[in-house]
């Protein structure tokens, strides 16, 4: 079959800001085993432009493909745009099998298959078997409902087939790199650049993230076949920028130091960025030379709060000292620290927005990274926030960097003018200045440099998109603006509650 992966492009401040693109590594994932299978696959990247519908309608016209297959990390705030795109291809290729797959397809299936006639089938989870099946069984002919692990309509509605097996060997489906030209990704201020992942899943039971229920558990990849991968992309390809998609790839420290010192054996000049927990930077304290020497520039540290109430309210399963030391630990060997703050929890006031930003300060991070709560339906903190009301409707803007959430005691420009004074004051103070033009090390200057653009870029775009963006006064709650949850979407909650937030013990 001819198939054609779409990658549309994103609203979100974050892709639309930067000079800079990274491959869609969900879609190129997919790519690989369809490309070892015989068919004739091709990737159409709307994020370049960003190239408007009509245009990526003629370019699919011109290619003629026999199923088009959409996917988007960017999750709740992307499916619009997906769905915008698909119906407008079903017009210009009718009777081509569209395909979504996603984290929000696999939680939404029912109202995607009830509201978009133009989408044939929905992959939920784990894309790589399911996707090699479903279209072997459209190339066929052979009926849907024999394809575990999606959902479709038949003659009484949408309904879900059982869910897919976990992929246990991440190995043995690879990832299709010869389907995009790297010269035209790049990342770090023009450095040509590829996203990695090296694990799936967290065993950890933060209620504001979907990773347990979506990846079920955590897995790694072959960390030597890994390194050896990545070494092959600098030396083939030129790459020399690696960002980690995994939410925790340091979960296992046998596997963990195994990739690290195979990566050193490779003697390839990498720069590795990703996020980690701040217990895992401390727990590996007397190795953390090995993450300099392999490459690693930049962690990025999901603090969520420096308020220990809220880390017990939102399960992050952290201490406060922790994170101080994580952050003095990776100063010490040259790594760079990026602090993730959460803001928008419903009893905050300005004293803990006051008492937050004098802990941040005193933590000292290189950057920070500020972040709205968003209670996506597929998150434990869905059930938290069920009766919160939503004063953002426009799912486009559900992208953490907007408010979507009325707060008890504050009104929206309150939130945000701490929001953007947090920002200001941390990346303003002067020890942070004085990083950023006088760093010894000319990397980590370049790279401080970069992200500080980038934040003079997005500062005022974002309050301008406050003052125009229309906000609802009494607006729905979070359960009757989404919906409640059914059956597999129930169950999947229900077994990541039940977990036990403890790391596996695995071996390499």
């Amino acid at each position: 079959m001819r198939i054609l992966l779409v990658n549309v492009p994103h609203p979100a401040i974050g892709s639309r800001i930067p000079d800079d693109h990274l491959p869609p590594l969900g879609l190129l994932a997919v790519g690989g085993p369809l490309l070892d299978d015989g068919h004739t696959v091709r990737l159409l990247d709307g994020e370049f432009g960003p190239a408007a519908t009509l245009d990526l309608v003629a370019q699919a016209q011109a290619w003629r493909p026999e199923a088009i297959l959409f996917g988007h990390s960017g999750s709740t705030s992307g499916h619009p745009v997906i769905a915008e795109v698909a119906a407008a291809m079903a017009v210009a290729l009718p009777g081509t099998p569209i395909v979504y797959g996603g984290v929000f397809p696999t939680y939404h299936w029912r109202e995607i298959l009830r509201d978009e006639p133009c989408v044939t089938a929905i992959v939920r989870g784990e894309g790589e078997e399911t996707a090699r099946r479903l279209m072997a069984a459209l190339a066929t002919g052979a009926s849907l409902a024999a394809v575990p692990g999606i959902a479709f309509r038949d003659a009484a509605g949408p309904r879900a087939t059982p869910d897919a097996a976990v992929i246990r060997d991440l190995d043995a489906y690879r990832v299709g790199w010869e389907l995009i030209d790297h010269a035209r990704y790049s990342y770090w201020g023009g450095l040509r650049a590829v996203v990695v992942q090296f694990s799936r899943g967290c065993p950890h039971l933060c209620n504001y993230c979907g990773q347990r229920g979506f990846w079920t558990r955590w897995r790694h990849r072959d960390p030597v076949r890994f390194a050896r991968e990545l070494a092959r992309l600098h030396r083939e390809h030129g790459v020399r920028v690696i960002n980690f998609a995994d939410e925790n790839p340091t979960v296992s420290p046998r596997a963990w130091r195994t990739f690290l010192e195979a990566l050193i054996a490779e003697e390839v000049d990498l720069i590795l960025v990703g996020s980690t927990r701040a217990d895992d930077i401390v727990r590996d304290a007397d190795i953390l030379h090995l993450y300099k020497r392999a490459g690693w520039a930049r962690f990025l540290l999901g603090l969520e709060s420096t308020d220990e109430t809220t880390l017990a309210r939102i399960r992050k399963g952290a201490a406060t000292k922790t994170d101080r030391e994580a952050i003095r630990l990776l100063r010490r060997h040259g790594i760079l620290s990026m602090a993730t703050w959460v803001v928008g929890f419903e009893e905050e006031t300005d004293r803990d927005y006051w008492r937050g930003l004098r802990q941040l300060l005193s933590y000292d991070p290189d950057q920070i990274q500020m972040l709205y709560v968003t209670p996506h339906r597929w998150t434990p903190y869905f059930r938290q926030a069920a009766e919160r009301r939503v004063i953002q409707t426009d799912r486009r803007l559900w992208d953490y960097k907007h408010q979507v959430l009325a707060t008890r005691h504050m009104p929206p420009w309150r939130v945000l003018f701490w929001f953007k004074l947090i920002e200001l004051c941390v990346q303003g103070r002067p020890r942070a200045l004085a990083r950023v033009l006088f760093h010894p090390d000319r990397g980590l200057r370049h790279a401080m440099r970069w992200y500080t653009r980038m934040g003079r870029r997005v500062w005022p775009h974002e309050i301008r998109g406050f003052l125009r963006d229309p906000r609802v006064r009494d607006g729905p709650s979070v359960a009757a603006f989404w919906g409640q949850p059914q059956e597999a979407e129930e169950e999947s909650m229900r077994a990541t509650r039940a977990e036990r937030p403890v790391a596996p013990r695995l071996s390499a």
